[in-house]
């Protein structure tokens, strides 16, 4: 692998005027084609396996009315404290807002909550269904609706919006410009020069160019939701300039002791590009494999992020030697006045070599004190909660989380979160005794204030008589464990109602929906790890021919998720920091953000591990003994690690700007990425290594005999090259 890469960096750096003319023409050609392709992003959550899932499937065959339609809403009406909206003046402001709400472009239906008998008892709280015509409403008809709850509002009444119609759509932009701002100035302050810091940056906003518009152009042709190119961004910006990164600073290492531009790019690109190419197949193999949990919007976000890492690996291997051909020399010039030009990988006294020396010379005393910081981070852990959000959830400034807060004092906390139990009555002999008696038997459980058939007839059942549906009001919220209860009481009678009646009973709804996704995400769990850790421990003993760098690395890995999850449990549930990173509401972590974060920590995590203990391995293959080779390796490596470590928490920590989910990933990932880079690969790894000795890269011969030589350290590709400068001159012209 080495030697191929060394090949390919030379041709890619002769090659200049044709390999960087092809990237910019791409760029060009995708830009084109994202501009004329590109289809609405479509965010579809769907479960496949799962209760709910086949409820909802079940309704769209037998009676697609039932399971299907156009954005619905309420809008929530409170009478002035001390009235009640059945006071005439009251009564008509209500009517008022119902009849302009029904002009709204694009309104299939509107209730009248007096005819529909959807005010509470106390008169003081009612609600007006609403159902548009398109999946998404358009801005026009969100404003009008908007303005129709304004003119109740200027009547004296409380008036809020809840639902699918009174999402907004989020202004979005800035957060990437600010990581690749920040990262601009660590790349100047890395290498001390502009043309040096730039070759990087502008590698990355090309690829990552490139990888945006052929996401953009597929969803022509796929449904994709915005968190999957969102997600493809991220990591695409902060990995292409890390992968740059690298290699930039390996070329300059080349250029510094003596060689030419070429032969300074073959070997940077065959010695730090070989470890770009396993880090980003480690990265590639977690995303891939968030197919294993069976849910398609992740299987979307981890296809389309893997993507955004191969094209990171693909132009800091092609685009950025052709950059070394036009910068040539120039790399080491550019110097900014008040920095000094530093080679990041020069053998002088720094803060790093002074970190690994006290951390080689005290292991046990560093590992003490590190790991039990770790473990009071990692505390809050114990109290994680998943969820899904809902619209009780969100700010109390928002009109949705207003209009929820009304629902439930009006009608109670179960009614933001009604269960739809299914009646399959197709082989039953009596179908609407059927739904009659699951009825009356839902109506009996406890925790049930209100169970009602959901069609206007009373029977429940769809025009062809095969299908019954009932609506069921909990006393608890969503949320609540005993809300979760009652879902599985309902799903326990399904066999019971099929001997009697010869029907069976399903529960679908919000409620239900988030219930079947936590018990998804969980069962997943295992055979993801083993998918994702399995694959990437067996790339990890091929890189560096050991058994116990690669167990530790996992180990690692577990320090750094327990300390990441404890962080981001005490942010988002705790409310600490809150106001830091604009968090407007606490509450439960999403349910996908730990398989998810698993997934692309463990890829980055081992990205580190790669950059970093492959210098220390390959001072060691080159015949130092163990400790200096920690300290040497930890010597070249540490300031460029470093410096990437902080882009990628400058980038991920950016879209905390961002919203909801998308927060809640850039704060994990940010702080996931510090304490691995930080606490484990620079502190914990060295001090390890340093206990285990030359045992650390023990390995069994029957599986050093196994395993192929991909050469990662570039110990055969410094042979041949050794070989070929001894030969004379005549022959080494000949040589291929």
């Amino acid at each position: 692998m080495a030697a191929f890469l060394y090949r390919l960096g030379r041709l890619a750096y002769r090659r200049r005027w044709f390999v960087a003319p092809a990237w910019l023409l791409l760029l060009v050609l995708t830009g084109i084609g994202s501009a004329t392709l590109a289809e609405d992003n479509v965010e579809s959550f769907e479960i496949p396996g799962t209760e709910s899932q086949q409820t909802m499937d079940l309704l769209e065959e037998r009676n697609p009315g039932m399971a299907a339609g156009g954005a619905t809403g309420r809008v929530v009406f409170a009478a002035p404290d001390g009235e009640a909206l059945t006071d005439p003046g009251n009564r008509s402001a209500v009517e008022a807002v119902v009849a302009e709400v029904a002009e709204t472009p694009g309104l299939v239906s509107v209730a009248d909550p007096f005819e529909a008998g959807t005010v509470s008892e106390d008169g003081t709280i009612a609600y007006a269904e609403v159902t548009y015509s398109d999946s998404i409403i358009s801005d026009e008809s969100q404003e009008a609706l908007f303005e129709a709850a304004e003119s109740g509002r200027d009547a004296g009444l409380t008036v809020e919006i809840g639902g699918d119609v009174a999402f907004e759509e989020e202004a979005g932009g800035g957060s990437e410009l600010i990581g690749l701002a920040v990262a601009a100035v660590v790349l100047v302050i890395t290498f001390g020069s502009f043309t040096a810091a730039g070759m990087p940056l502008l590698n990355a906003i090309i690829g990552v160019g490139v990888t945006l518009s052929v996401i953009t152009i597929s969803t022509r042709f796929f449904d994709l939701s915005q968190d999957s190119t969102i997600l493809a961004m991220m990591l695409g910006i902060a990995l292409a300039i890390d992968y740059s990164l690298f290699i930039a600073s390996r070329y300059r290492h080349e250029l510094s002791i003596g060689h030419d531009g070429e032969e300074a790019t073959g070997r940077a690109v065959g010695t730090a590009g070989n470890a770009v190419v396993f880090a980003g197949m480690t990265v590639m193999i977690a995303l891939i494999g968030l197919w294993v949990v069976g849910i398609p919007m992740l299987t979307q976000m981890g296809l389309a992020a893997a993507f955004a890492v191969a094209m990171a690996v693909i132009i800091a291997l092609t685009m950025l030697p052709a950059l070394f051909g036009f910068a040539k020399h120039r790399i080491l010039g550019g110097r900014i006045p008040g920095l000094k030009m530093r080679d990041p990988e020069a053998e002088e006294e720094t803060l790093g070599l002074r970190w690994v020396r006290m951390v080689t010379n005290h292991p046990i005393r560093v590992l003490v004190v590190v790991l039990a910081a770790v473990g009071l981070l990692a505390v809050p852990t114990t109290r994680l909660e998943l969820g899904l959000p809902d619209e009780g959830s969100y700010s109390e400034e928002m009109t949705q989380r207003r209009a929820y807060d009304l629902l439930a004092e009006g009608f109670g906390p179960g009614f933001n979160g009604p269960l739809t139990v299914v009646v399959d009555a197709a082989d039953s002999p009596d179908p609407e005794g059927a739904v009659a008696e699951v009825l009356a038997a839902v109506g009996e459980l406890d925790n049930v204030v209100a169970a009602a058939p959901a069609t206007p007839d009373g029977t429940g059942l769809n025009e062809a008589g095969d299908t019954g549906m009932v609506i069921v009001i909990p006393a608890t919220g969503p949320s609540s464990a005993d809300t979760e209860d009652l879902v599985h009481d309902i799903r326990d009678m399904s066999s019971e109602f099929e001997s009697q009646a010869g029907a069976s009973v399903l529960v679908t709804g919000p409620t239900a929906v988030i219930i079947d996704f936590n018990e998804k995400m969980a069962d997943a769990l295992a055979p993801y790890l083993a998918v994702v850790v399995g694959l990437s421990f067996l790339i990890l003993i091929l890189v560096f021919r050991s058994i116990l760098v690669p167990l530790k690395a996992a180990l690692g890995f577990l320090v750094t998720m327990a300390a990441t999850f404890g962080a981001t449990v005490a942010v988002f549930q705790w409310g600490w920091l809150a106001d830091v990173i604009g968090l407007q509401q606490t509450g439960p972590i999403m349910s996908m953000l730990p398989i998810i974060l698993i997934g692309l920590v463990f890829g980055l995590a081992m990205d580190y591990q790669v950059f970093l203990v492959t210098r220390m391995h390959e001072e060691h293959v080159h015949g130092m003994a163990a400790t200096p080779s920690i300290v040497t390796g930890f010597q070249h490596g540490a300031r460029v690690v470093a410096a990437a470590a902080i882009i990628m928490i400058s980038v991920f920590g950016a879209f905390i700007l961002g919203e909801d989910f998308i927060k809640q990933v850039g704060f994990a990932l940010a702080f996931a990425v510090f304490i691995d880079a930080f606490v484990v690969r620079m502190t914990i790894v060295p001090a390890v290594l340093r206990l285990l000795g030359e045992r650390a890269w023990w390995i069994p011969r029957w599986l050093d005999r196994v395993l192929p030589d991909v050469d990662v350290e570039g110990e055969k590709l410094r042979r041949m090259l050794d070989e070929e400068a001894a030969q004379p001159p005549t022959e080494r012209a000949s040589l291929p």
